[in-house]
């Protein structure tokens, strides 16, 4: 008989899929401790986008989450998602830094690390896995699974074995979309089993609707773990249900040996915590979706296309968007879509759709894609928009991290300068989010307000009459708001300073985002095209180029504000 071992997502990934990762600690601690004696193999805790979003929107300390959920849960492993040479961010980070990480996630209360790369180039995790596997920890190798002609089942087993090789302890199927099939589950869980000596755990997600099909052919398989999440905090973008699989495994050669009655009392305690978050629940990541068959979208990609072309009142053209990510993912050599490939296709088919003319506007992290600084694409790229976009620059051949210079130093000596740093800890936030953490790590930052369930969230009346609205009044556009009390509140939009309306020699931003860095001064002699500014947009920089040349006479914004689409940046005269 073969007890399936099973990973609780609720504290990382269930959360990450259908809460925008926005539960916070507090909500975690009063249940950490029945979850516990469950008798999960580990439970997903750390890592993915929490870390990000702690700082960013919750003004919470990440490494305390960790520290907090440790001395809480002290039978089962705690387990992190790590993007291989990537960390928690998004771009690759020199090798000190990911040491000196690897190693503090250890110290931390990290015990299993899964680690990936969303190209599965084995490069890009070397160096992650050899200072987990320094640690002691448990590390499991993953398999970035997507669909396309280039990836079949014999290179999948390939990339398996290599990461055998390094010494990982178990390989892990990562389907970001439920993309696998019952059948591919069976062929390729087996292949894996018979071909290498290792674990074998399958994770998929459950957008498509085949996920607990699949999760049955892996058993028959062999399979030895599979990811589940509690059943308020399952379904749609997330994991199928634990307490369904429990039950369904139970009898069978299969049988997890979990206890169904304390899963109920922790299912009680989720239900809660959904209503508190009820208002950030987007129903395109709740549902079912067959489309990701064809577009092979992730269900929280789709929430984040939702949310951009709403910013940019394009929300008519989402169809148009869904239509653009399989024609970009080609041209790129099919990445799976998984972070942070999926924020790079996801943000130039949204471009590519507003802009006008497919790749007429380019992320930075397109470029820097094509010219093979996140690794080796899986097949080749699409060498006419390569030229347009890179010209005649070749890609590297060489690892990635072997051309980044060691930065731990500079941002401990920056950091200190700041007067932002109080522990160890404290230098690796910084280096991983420079513009965001000395807010946060200064006392700056603020918790983002989570609305109340009862509150209405589309701003509309009970009779469904709108209740605010953009007015535009001599070129200048203000939002409106109507109260109840029966008057009218105007308020600029945006950044006071910031004109809304078409001003002479402006600069506006194509789409709504934050000011990661100012390129000019006022005073400032410009060439058209040159780069003025840099916007973060769905986590990735985007170049402002000036549209004519001529002098900087006046900037309305400073790095770090936020700014919406059509706001007017700066002049040039």
């Amino acid at each position: 008989m073969k007890k399936i071992k099973i990973i609780e997502t609720a504290f990382r990934d269930a959360h990450q899929s259908l809460l925008a990762t926005r539960m916070r600690t507090r909500d975690m601690l009063p249940i950490a401790e029945e979850m516990d004696k469950v008798g999960y193999f580990s439970m997903e805790v750390w890592g993915g986008a929490t870390f990000d979003t702690c700082i960013r929107y919750l003004n919470e300390d990440p490494w305390e989450r960790l520290r907090s959920l440790k001395e809480t849960i002290t039978k089962t492993p705690l387990q992190m998602l790590l993007r291989g040479q990537n960390l928690v961010g998004y771009k690759h980070y020199p090798d000190d830094i990911v040491r000196k990480f690897v190693e503090k996630s250890y110290e931390n209360g990290v015990d299993v690390f899964r680690i990936f790369d969303a190209l599965n180039d084995i490069r890009n995790m070397e160096y992650a896995i050899k200072v987990a596997r320094e640690q002691d920890a448990h590390v499991q190798g993953v398999i970035s699974y997507t669909v396309s002609p280039y990836h079949t089942l014999e290179k999948y087993v390939d990339f398996a074995r290599e990461l055998e090789s390094l010494g990982c302890n178990s390989v892990a199927i990562k389907d970001m979309a439920g993309l696998i099939s019952p059948h591919d589950t069976y062929e390729l869980v087996k292949s894996l089993k018979e071909e290498t000596n290792l674990m074998v755990n399958l994770h998929c997600h459950c957008t498509s609707g085949m996920t607990p099909m699949s999760y049955y052919a892996a058993c028959q398989a062999g399979v030895d773990i599979l990811d589940t999440a509690i059943s308020p905090l399952s379904w749609g973008a997330s994991q199928p249900p634990t307490e369904s699989m429990v039950a369904a495994l139970q009898g069978t050669p299969y049988d997890t040996e979990i206890d169904l009655k304390l899963l109920t009392h922790i299912k009680k305690y989720f239900e809660e915590i959904r209503k508190k978050y009820s208002s950030i629940i987007d129903p395109i990541s709740e549902k079912v979706d067959t489309e990701v068959l064809i577009y092979q979208i992730p269900g929280g990609m789709l929430s984040n296309f939702v949310s951009q072309l709403k910013v940019q009142n394009a929300l008519d053209r989402y169809e148009e968007v869904l239509e653009e990510v399989p024609r970009v993912r080609k041209d790129l050599g099919y990445p799976p879509l998984v972070t942070p490939t999926s924020q790079i296709v996801g943000i130039q088919a949204v471009m590519n759709v507003l802009g006008g003319e497919r790749y007429e506007s380019v992320s930075k992290e397109v470029k820097d894609y094509l010219k093979g600084l996140y690794g080796r694409p899986p097949a080749p790229v699409n060498e006419d928009i390569r030229k347009k976009i890179i010209g005649d620059e070749n890609p590297i051949t060489v690892r990635p991290g072997d051309l980044l210079e060691p930065e731990l130093e500079k941002y401990k000596v920056e950091g200190k300068k700041l007067g932002i740093i109080k522990k160890e800890e404290d230098i690796l936030t910084y280096a991983l989010y420079p513009a965001v953490a000395p807010k946060f790590l200064s006392g700056e930052a603020e918790e983002e307000e989570l609305k109340p369930p009862e509150e209405d969230d589309a701003c509309e009346t009970p009779s469904g009459v709108p209740t605010e609205y953009a007015v535009d009044v001599d070129g200048e556009v203000f939002n409106v708001k109507v109260l109840p009390v029966g008057y009218m509140e105007i308020e600029s939009s945006g950044d006071n300073k910031t004109p809304t309306g078409p001003v002479e020699g402006g600069v506006t931003s194509t789409m709504q985002g934050m000011i990661l860095k100012l390129k000019v001064n006022e005073g400032d002699k410009v060439n058209e095209g040159d780069v003025v500014a840099v916007l973060e947009a769905m986590k990735m920089e985007n170049d402002i180029h000036a549209p004519s040349p001529g002098t900087v006479k006046e900037i309305f914004i400073n790095e770090g504000d936020t700014v919406n689409a059509g706001d007017t940046l700066m002049v040039i005269k």
